[in-house]
């Protein structure tokens, strides 16, 4: 009888599991969600955003790759990961976000290429720190030798600023 009650409970935990950071990219995530929030335990959900909003949407946002972060209930912020063109290949990049929607880091996760990962640098991606989606990123400083990654990041953080206010604005987050 008690097993009955069991099998849906450990089918609903597998479920949620299946859904989520991609497999390879969990630790890197985990380790700048502790860091930015300066918490060792939190929660990570799905944001799930219909086909329709999706289609206005700068941003490509799916189930896995932006998630609400929470602890105890509160809303500590979101994490949104994507991949962006540098010149023969594509970077992994995380975008973290406080509650209220600024951003409070970026990371280059994964840089292919031989050349531009300087973009990777903490100072350079700082400058993105603080932004929202009611500013531009005009003031973003060029990297030579990497124009085209600086470029392509400047591109997908307009984006996701851009996504990020238009899913506030219909309450999704």
């Amino acid at each position: 009888m008690k097993f009955r009650k069991i099998i849906p409970i450990i089918f609903s935990v597998l479920f949620l599991l299946s859904f989520g950071v991609p497999k390879k990219l969990e630790k890197k995530v985990d380790k700048e969600v502790k860091d930015v929030f300066e918490i060792a335990d939190y929660n990570i959900q799905n944001i799930n955003v219909s086909s329709d909003i999706n289609s206005k949407l700068p941003s490509r946002i799916t189930e896995e790759n932006f998630f609400q972060i929470s602890t105890k209930g509160a809303v500590l912020g979101y994490v949104y990961l994507d991949k962006a063109p540098s010149k023969t290949a594509q970077f992994d990049y995380l975008v973290i976000f406080d509650k209220n929607l600024k951003i409070a880091r970026t990371k280059v996760l994964v840089y292919r290429e031989e050349y531009g990962g300087e973009i990777g640098s903490r100072r350079w991606l700082s400058q993105f720190t603080g932004k929202s989606g009611k500013d531009t990123l005009d003031d973003i400083a060029a990297i030579s030798g990497a124009t085209i990654s600086v470029r392509s990041m400047k591109n997908a953080m307009h984006d996701i600023l851009k996504s990020v206010g238009i899913l506030h604005n219909k309450q999704i987050i």
